[in-house]
């Protein structure tokens, strides 16, 4: 055989002969970070170690310029985006929260009192289910294409970040609930003995046993403003909001609370995501496992001190290494390359108003329940009717509109009253009936995220929006919501198997995550997945 034809066929051996013997990835991770900013990837770099944040983008792919296709950008749609690949307008999750006018009541995303709290006799923070949801996860269809023989499980503080990510047909969802490890009937009717196992060391009160001290010396936190600042939260149990937070004087009757908002929360998290390995055998299936981790302590410490906090550098400083962990205990446990890892975000975040201010930077804050009482007074003055704006939230004002019709009212023209009320508001740039999407003159994205979002069961009746820098909220603290980039821009890395090394500045999307794995594991896409495949990191 010549030289050249005998390189040739030993190199398709070879090829042939490895895809063969790892043709799909033991286990696909999903990390998501609750409101990590896309720029904090790179703002904290020089802070970073080699083996966390540094090795996924220096190993693995990034996305840029990924972008949230929709709005709102809150906790429950922005989980069920990155695992679905779809949007509010299918997906029927349209907020953390929402008005059902069919009950007159309003309805939180993962609700269900049709299930039981596993884990906690007495909580009710496990009646909880996905069947708000109506379209599949890529679990779900994972679970789907091999008869559901592979593990597919989530884990989080907050229960809808465990819990929409896992999918309909998960085997396990959990969520923290008073220190303990919780979970619903929805999945099991008592908990795994190791999970009982877990939560009896009480690892929660600890943690909150030590103080929360700098990582580094406190004149390294160049990237922060100073530590005493009188727009920051508190942590509760706290009067004060500088360092050290003195975790351990935090009276018993809120420290389990109180935990949420400390970095170490985010540790427990792995510490519980490497028991769920272990004690799941997740990676050592006949067929790829999944598990769907999300970090949900960044999002409470980000809203309570705000994205230029020194908190927040030190807390991505400790995440960076709790990262650097868990994929050094993946290395051992599953090898390098037999896994598969991605990092995003549920949604980003803005800076605190008084922070902006104090730079000559634009922006404020107002409160929704102030607005619904101006439009509340107006309808009843003009019109006769009391209460007629139900609920003020996603920014989107829910009328009710059967009182309207039974009193014999001119909706349009309550309508059109309270579009005019809401634009004579100062950062209120437009207003517009929400099922008139389509016909009002919006600039790009933005109309298109808010027709994403729009869904005709669970949306309101009547949509504005608002100067950049403003958003719903008190005067201490930040959030999130909108469709400007500080909420919108999200990190998306691939790491491991089946994974380019590189990058692309090219836009892409949290809708393109699920469909992206689904490629690479050669399953079906989502059953409301909108999004495309980022090819250029297939390997």
């Amino acid at each position: 055989m010549p030289r050249r034809s005998f390189l040739l066929f030993t190199f398709y051996l070879f090829t042939a002969t490895a895809f063969a013997q790892n043709p799909k990835p033991k286990l696909v991770v999903g990390l998501v970070v609750d409101q990590m900013r896309w720029d904090y990837l790179y703002r904290f770099n020089a802070l970073y170690g080699d083996g966390g944040f540094r090795r996924l983008l220096k190993e693995g792919f990034s996305s840029e310029n990924n972008l949230i296709p929709y709005m709102p950008t809150y906790t429950a749609v922005g989980h069920t985006t990155i695992y679905t690949g779809s949007v509010p307008a299918f997906s029927g999750i349209v907020g953390n929260n929402w008005f059902d006018k069919t009950t007159g009541r309003g309805v939180y995303c993962t609700d269900d009192s049709t299930v039981l709290t596993v884990g906690n006799p007495g909580s009710r923070a496990g009646k909880m289910s996905p069947a708000n949801m109506w379209v599949t996860t890529v679990g779900d269809e994972l679970r789907l294409s091999n008869n559901f023989k592979s593990k597919v499980i989530g884990i989080a503080l907050k229960d809808r970040g465990a819990i929409l990510p896992a999918g309909h047909s998960a085997n396990a969802a959990y969520w923290y609930d008073a220190g303990k490890w919780i979970t619903s009937t929805h999945y099991v009717a008592v908990l795994p003995t190791w999970v009982d196992q877990f939560n009896a060391k009480d690892l929660a009160a600890k943690y909150m046993s030590q103080d929360w001290n700098t990582l580094l010396p406190m004149n390294q936190y160049y990237l922060s403003t100073e530590d005493n600042k009188p727009y920051e939260g508190a942590i509760k149990g706290e009067s004060t909001v500088t360092f050290p937070h003195r975790l351990s004087a935090i009276p018993d009757s809120s420290k389990y609370e109180s935990f949420r908002t400390t970095p170490f929360a985010n540790t427990f998290t792995f510490d519980f995501a490497k028991a769920a390995i272990e004690n799941e055998s997740l990676g050592q299936n006949t067929v790829t496992d999944f598990l769907a981790v999300s970090i949900s302590s960044t999002d409470y410490i980000g809203h309570a001190f705000g994205p230029n906090s020194v908190e927040i550098e030190d807390t991505y400083l400790r995440l960076d290494k709790d990262i650097a962990d868990f994929l050094q205990y993946l290395d051992a446990r599953l090898g390098k390359g037999n896994y598969t890892f991605f990092l995003s975000a549920d949604h980003a975040v803005a800076h605190i108003p008084a922070f902006l201010a104090e730079h000559k930077i634009p922006g404020g804050n107002f409160e929704d329940a102030d607005i619904r009482r101006e439009l509340n007074q107006m309808i009843e003055k003009d019109f006769g009717v009391r209460n007629a704006v139900q609920s003020l939230q996603n920014y989107q004002v829910y009328l009710n509109s059967n009182e309207l019709e039974r009193q014999g009212k001119d909706i349009d023209a309550v309508k059109k009253a309270v579009i005019k009320t809401l634009k004579a508001k100062p950062f209120i740039i437009a207003a517009f009936e929400t099922d008139k999407l389509m016909l009002t003159t919006l600039p790009e994205p933005q109309k298109t995220m808010m027709i994403n979002g729009f869904n005709p069961k669970r949306s309101g009746d009547i949509q504005f929006t608002l100067k950049p820098g403003y958003f719903d909220g008190g005067v201490k603290g930040t959030t999130h919501g909108l469709w400007n980039p500080y909420d919108a821009h999200i990190p998306c890395v691939f790491f491991g198997w089946g994974v380019k090394k590189g990058k692309t500045s090219r836009e892409t999307y949290m809708t393109d995550i699920a469909p992206t794995i689904a490629a690479l594991l050669q399953i079906q896409m989502p059953s409301g997945s909108v999004g495309k495949v980022i090819t250029e990191l297939i390997k």
